[in-house]
């Protein structure tokens, strides 16, 4: 796969395309934001500010250097077309698993998850999605666009159907958009407390994993473009991201981090702890 050279990488992702196990790439993409633009800038933050993090995790007792994962640094995406910028997440995300990988991306805006989780659905057509998210992002259109952050799990549950997608942590969205979640997918609105009934019943299925950092209460992370009161903590998030790990995970994305929106950089250090804690979490149960 063609890829970037000489770029830089978040820390202690060191190993070579051919050695790894986890791929890791960012999609900064934003141009259907509707709200706060910025989150175009979320990836290159995560892996510049990642330098000063640790590359060993208390958390899990792992370690980075000890992974195999693999930076292949930000795809170059049209700001104008969101179809052709979801073509290009979609050609890097099917190469990683078409190679036996695992993709990992950052975002960018929600949108571009829908260009990986088409890769990822033809890969393994019986996957299920565990969605964090502050929104809902089920509409079928906003504002006449087919495809926009308000609507890119949508168009995710048109490529799976019904009850195959699992939302946390929902406090916004439009009434007959928590219907249609009650009604087709599982939900549970303003935490992750149910995380652990769901978790036996994804034992052995490929599972996607995505997380809009808005779901977190802006308390713990302001640095995002629309951000809800009454999230969740940091630490539930955590824990939840260590209890996922330990399923049949085929590929995983965090976004939405607007770093300008946090002057103090404390919303991209957490996103930052996030990404060491995933990346290693995953790679400890791969191992298993």
């Amino acid at each position: 796969m063609k890829l970037t050279e000489n770029i830089v990488t978040f820390v202690g992702c060191k190993s070579s395309y051919e050695d790894s196990d986890i791929v890791l790439f960012g999609a900064p993409f934003d141009s259907t934001t509707s709200y706060r633009p910025g989150t175009r800038f979320g990836p290159s933050a995560i892996r510049t500010e990642s330098i000063g993090l640790e590359t060993y995790s208390p958390y899990s007792d792992g370690d980075l250097t000890e992974c195999k994962i693999f930076d292949s640094g930000d795809l170059v995406l049209p700001f104008g077309s969101a179809e052709r910028a979801l073509d290009e997440i979609y050609d890097r995300t099917k190469n990683i698993v078409n190679d036996g990988k695992i993709p990992f991306m950052l975002g960018g805006e929600h949108t571009v998850t829908f260009g990986a989780f088409r890769a990822i659905v033809e890969k393994y057509p019986d996957v299920h999605m565990i969605h964090f998210d502050a929104h809902t992002d089920l509409r079928d259109t906003y504002y006449g666009e087919y495809l926009s952050h308000a609507t890119v799990i949508k168009r995710c549950y048109d490529l799976v159907g019904d009850k195959k997608i699992y939302h946390f942590g929902l406090r916004s969205g439009a009434k007959d958009e928590f219907v249609f979640a009650q009604e087709h997918n599982t939900i549970e609105k303003h935490s992750c407390k149910t995380l652990d009934k769901v978790l036996p019943l994804l034992k052995d299925k490929p599972v996607y994993i995505t997380i809009d950092l808005d779901c977190m209460d802006p308390s713990f992370f302001p640095g995002t473009g629309t951000p809800e009161s009454g999230g969740i903590s940091f630490m539930d998030l955590l824990d939840s991201i260590l209890k996922m790990s330990h399923l049949k995970v085929v590929g995983m994305d965090l976004n939405e981090l607007s770093p300008m929106y946090d002057l103090s950089q404390a919303s991209t250090a957490l996103a930052c702890k996030l990404t060491r804690e995933s990346l290693i979490a995953l790679t400890l149960n791969r191992q298993k």
